[in-house]
């Protein structure tokens, strides 16, 4: 780290030596006369004007100074020697207003903006431009000049944030793109107007231009503010003030991306006040709104104290997110709050059992391997419930290898019963995947028993084994039950029941657990399978688990574009594959569970292949 920091500043010192050298070379400090004067010092106090009146641009609130615009337009029209003249003027009375900013910033930009604009009037020029005249036919010139003004600064800034913020060459020139492409168009174009107004009215020209870019700034200024309130209010919950459960959402999705590229901790907790339809009861659905918003004031305190993020997830029901927070922190924290809470008097609270308020609390932390969101939001739910059943005013974390009997655990034989029958439509398209479905549940019903899985785990796995391939209902019989290989895009659209199988079942909410499953049992352990190329544990385990057994069964079946392995063989693919398509800690597991109940079969097939 020191030595990217200790780059980064010879790299600055480099760049400021260059740009003023630069400077002293090209500028040949002519005698300008009076009027010269009062133009450089118009132009001068124009960029100080449009550097103030920035342009505030939703949704980041990103700002657009038009400043560039003065610079380009002056180039256009008196030339390099006289455009530099200007910058120095600028740079100086600058550094004098932003006193605060440090002098090697002032002294880096300035040497970005001088090799800015030479670059920009030598390929002007090369390219046909001529100065001080501005027409249609100089288009060509205009362009070249916007692309080589962007880049030169592209290049020189993204190269300082490279080292500086050690971020990988591609995602700094991405970032620099996405954010000043659109800033640098806008740039030309004005640059061309300012131009032409100066061109026929000179100095009257450029006082139009200021007052029209003032008022625009004044303009975005208002709408960006009216666009925060929107969205402040599209993402608040109006009772409480917190953050409402679809823009949590939101930020629990990018704080969960954050946490798998960098490895930090990351916790999240369903917080639900205990017996609050009694206190609605005793005390009014009015007494009951204020109590939800004074607890919530309460705990957003709490948390923003440690920059934990809170919304109102539904009713009585809080969410807290805990980005660099193990799961231990996140029980002592929410521990600590929930004592506070006791402690706290809030009205009408004497009727309820513990004679205060409480809440129950349930704790999830992200692992490597985890499907999306709702997988540790459903986590931290169980959890909860757990804490509930317990007798409340309690904090559980989730522990996959208890057993919470809760209303959100799936009551797996109606599900089966309810599963089977949409599997049956197989039955008049396409038998084969019946009987492959109903064999692939059966293998993990049997080996659900073998392995060390939690008993919601059992049940998501069988389950989900029996309606894994539900999406080929979308794909046409013909392709189905087509005799021979696949062509290449008959392939593309068979790969494709892995999102038609997700889309089907996300219908319905209580299924919701086997979608990872559905969508994901065609990815491989080495990172070459599909929808997505995930690798290794960043495929769920009973992802994992699955597609293993899947591909047991199709390399045992009669399938009709590829020919049937014996037990013995398919063990011997299996093995081989293990670390590459399928997690080898699951291999030899399953492969003596094969040998247990299958030893009479497999020991005919291995006669029969000698």
């Amino acid at each position: 780290m020191q030595i990217l920091e200790n780059t980064a500043k010879k790299y600055l010192s480099a760049i400021s030596f260059l740009g003023i050298l630069t400077f002293v070379i090209l500028n040949d400090f002519n005698n300008h006369s009076n009027n010269d004067w009062i133009t450089i010092l118009s132009l001068t106090c124009s960029i100080l004007i449009l550097n103030y009146f920035l342009i505030k641009l939703p949704p980041k609130g990103n700002s657009l100074s038009m400043d560039s615009s003065v610079f380009l337009a002056c180039l256009f029209l008196y030339g390099l020697d006289f455009t530099l003249d200007v910058l120095f003027v600028f740079s100086v009375v600058y550094l004098f207003i932003k006193r605060k900013i440090k002098w090697w910033q002032h002294l880096f930009n300035f040497a970005i903006y001088t090799m800015m604009l030479v670059s920009t009037n030598y390929l002007f020029t090369i390219t046909g431009g001529e100065i001080g005249t501005v027409e249609i036919k100089q288009i060509l010139p205009y362009i070249f000049s916007l692309l080589i003004y962007f880049a030169t600064n592209v290049l020189f800034i993204g190269v300082y944030f490279l080292l500086e913020e050690t971020e990988s060459v591609s995602s700094v020139v991405e970032g620099m793109i996405k954010e000043a492409v659109a800033t640098y168009f806008s740039t030309i174009l004005l640059s061309l107007v300012l131009a032409i107004l100066m061109k026929s009215q000179d100095l009257f020209g450029l006082f139009l231009y200021i007052c029209i870019s003032v008022l625009l700034a004044l303009a975005f200024k208002q709408h960006f503010q009216l666009f925060k309130e929107v969205a402040e209010k599209a993402n608040k919950d109006f009772l409480t003030g917190l953050n409402n459960h679809g823009y949590f959402k939101e930020l629990f999705e990018k704080e969960v991306q954050l946490a798998k590229e960098t490895g930090q901790p990351l916790s999240v907790s369903i917080l639900d006040l205990d017996d609050f339809k009694k206190y609605n009861d005793l005390n009014g659905h009015i007494q009951g709104d204020h109590l939800l918003k004074e607890f919530g004031t309460l705990l957003k305190e709490q948390a923003e104290a440690k920059k934990y993020t809170v919304a109102r997830y539904g009713g009585e029901e809080f969410a807290l997110l805990m980005p660099q927070t193990s799961r231990h922190h996140a029980f002592s924290f929410l521990n600590e709050l929930r004592k506070k809470t006791n402690d706290t008097y809030f009205k009408g609270v004497d009727g309820l059992a513990y004679g205060c308020l409480s809440f129950s609390a349930g704790i999830a932390e992200y692992e490597s391997g985890v499907y999306n969101i709702n997988e540790l939001l459903n986590k931290a739910d169980q959890a909860m419930y757990a804490a509930k059943d317990q007798g409340k005013n309690l904090v559980r974390i989730f522990n996959e290898h208890s057993e919470y009997d809760s209303q959100k655990s799936l009551a797996i034989e109606k599900d089966l019963e309810e599963a089977e029958q949409q599997l049956k439509i197989f039955l008049s398209k396409d038998v084969y995947t019946y009987r492959h479905s109903k064999r692939v549940y059966q293998y993990a019903a049997n080996f659900s028993k073998c392995i060390d899985l939690t008993d919601h785990e059992r049940k998501t796995l069988i389950l989900g084994a029996l309606i894994h391939d539900i999406g080929k209902l979308e794909i046409p019989r013909d392709i189905l039950t087509k005799k021979g290989k696949l062509e290449p895009h008959e392939w593309e659209m068979m790969k494709k029941h892995v999102t038609w199988g997700k889309e089907i079942i996300s219908t319905n909410k209580k299924l919701e657990d086997l979608i990872p499953l559905v969508e994901l049992h065609h990815e491989r352990y080495d990172g070459n399978g599909y929808p997505y190329g995930l690798q290794g544990k960043t495929i769920p385990k009973l992802a994992r688990i699955l597609c293993l057994i899947d591909s047991f069964d199709a390399m045992t079946t009669e399938r009709p574009y590829q020919k049937t392995k014996t037990f013995a063989e398919a063990i011997v693919e299996l093995r081989a594959c293990s670390g590459k398509q399928f997690d080898p800690q699951f291999v030899e597991p399953f492969i003596e569970m094969i040998k247990m109940n299958d030893t009479v079969e497999l020991e005919t097939k291995v006669l029969v292949t000698k």
